[in-house]
């Protein structure tokens, strides 16, 4: 019998390689490093390339590859974002029996008060602004934060290696559950590679703390169940993906023809009658609200709603961040006014991403899991194309429904993506404004991947056999 190392040599020295790029960008590298950052990151793309055709058949060997790639990044703290430390004062003000949508961390820090352990250090590495708001976290997130704080408690890196943990479990879950729903599609299983496999979801969730994978592993299970006519749980599942992260929310609307077209079927299910299907629906939506609204229970009061309402409203109205659109929105508006016009766009960019996702909601007369999922896809790019602040972990999402799609451009934005973390690399350093000429060329690849994709190749919305050869 031939050895397993001779027959899989190119794939075996690839992952070494892979191995190796993942371990310096982990202990190695500074975010600063803008040269050094970009090399690794499109070696990891090219070795990730290159496995992908070298092994495309070998599901096991791609599958270990992609959970010890994680494991890499076990011990490391995160380089490309501060966000965690915000993660473990929430988590460890819930050990404290304080609850975290009440107070801000500039709140205790200004006091002199210090109600957890390693407040200061803390409230350091979140940074003012940060520190200065509350949190925005919803409630599966804050369980999260505090199943770290319950394990390491005067620890930051043992809570970071808690939420590592936990986002690498989710992974886990995404695998199971994707390679599922692909096969019930018909779609190739070894798709789920683009997702799994793919540098930028090992960097920013595994790597950088980013608890869209806990988002969509709950996402992933809750459309395997609602394909397989386990509507009621499905519901259940997609509340807690909504209680992980608020974006879910916004696929709710595209439900309507899922349920209510006459010629509907799921796995387990025939074709329903209108009434039936409506009120299933009202039955579906009824099941995620009282079960999001049980999770938010444990920390409501007026207070409460009062300040999360506040924070979540930052997004849309002051914070500014790699935006396409809305930059040249912006500039427009500067034109007219020449001051403060997130104040005015803010408001309506949320406007129209709500009549998009309605025209897509109602555009067909008959819906199947596979057009329910391009839906998606095609609302959430919107959103983020219209969006103030579009942080690089918030493509995961895009990343991850594209597996189930023919569209390819949310894959090449994960890996241009990259370029945000250049925004700041003015030559002046006293200017700490984005450099638009490297927020232009992201966007200007994007956007022409997506045309080309949308309008010439596969004109929304048909589907794929295969992208994986």
């Amino acid at each position: 019998m031939i050895p397993f190392w001779k027959l899989n040599k190119v794939p075996l020295l690839l992952t070494f390689v892979s191995f190796f790029i993942y371990w310096l960008f982990a202990y190695d590298l500074i975010r600063t490093e803008y040269t050094k950052l970009i090399i690794l990151y499109c070696s990891a793309w090219l070795v990730f390339l290159l496995l992908l055709k070298y092994a495309k058949n070998n599901i096991q060997f791609l599958t270990t590859i992609a959970f010890l790639s994680r494991v890499v990044f076990i011990l490391a703290i995160p380089n490309l974002s501060q966000d965690f430390y915000r993660f473990i004062w929430d988590g460890r003000m819930m050990l404290e029996g304080l609850n975290p949508y009440l107070y801000t961390p500039e709140s205790f820090i200004q006091t002199g008060e210090l109600p957890i352990a390693q407040a200061k250090e803390l409230y350091a590495g979140m940074g003012e602004l940060n520190g200065s708001h509350y949190t925005n976290y919803p409630p599966i997130n804050q369980l999260c934060f505090f199943i770290a704080a319950l394990f390491s408690s005067h620890s930051i890196l043992g809570s970071v290696i808690v939420f590592k943990g936990i986002i690498i479990v989710a992974d886990f879950g995404t695998f199971f559950f994707g390679k599922r729903l692909l096969k019930r599609l018909n779609l190739p299983v070894k798709d789920i590679f683009w997702y799994i496999l793919n540098p930028f979801i090992i960097i920013e969730l595994t790597g950088n703390l980013h608890f869209e994978g806990v988002m969509i592993f709950f996402l992933v299970w809750g459309l395997y169940l609602l394909h397989s006519g386990k509507w009621k749980w499905a519901a259940v599942i997609f509340a807690l993906s909504i209680s992980v992260k608020l974006i879910p929310l916004l696929f709710l609307p595209l439900m309507f023809k899922w349920f209510v077209s006459r010629s509907h079927k799921t796995d387990k299910e025939t074709p329903t009658p209108v009434l039936t299907g409506i009120t299933k629906l009202i039955a579906f939506y009824a099941i995620v609200g009282i079960t999001t609204l049980l999770l938010f229970a444990p920390f409501f009061s007026l207070e409460f709603i009062n300040n999360y309402s506040q924070t979540v409203a930052l997004w849309f109205n002051n914070f500014e961040f790699n935006g396409s659109i809305y930059y040249l929105s912006r500039e427009i508006g500067y034109l007219f006014r020449g001051y403060n016009e997130i104040a005015v766009i803010g408001k309506i960019l949320p406007i129209l991403v709500f009549l998009f996702v309605m025209v897509l909601a109602f555009s067909r007369k008959k819906i199947d899991t596979k057009i329910l999922i391009t839906h998606m896809l095609f609302a959430f790019s919107f959103y983020l194309f219209l969006s103030t602040t579009v942080h690089p972990w918030y493509i995961a999402t895009l990343l991850i429904l594209s597996v189930f799609t023919n569209y390819k451009f949310p894959l090449i934005w994960s890996f241009v993506i990259i370029l945000s973390y250049l925004a700041y690399i003015n030559l002046n350093k006293a200017d700490k404004s984005e450099n638009l000429w490297i927020i232009a060329l992201e966007y200007a690849i994007v956007y022409g991947v997506f045309i080309w994709e949308v309008f010439v190749v596969y004109k929304f919305p048909k589907h794929k056999k295969s992208q994986l050869n």
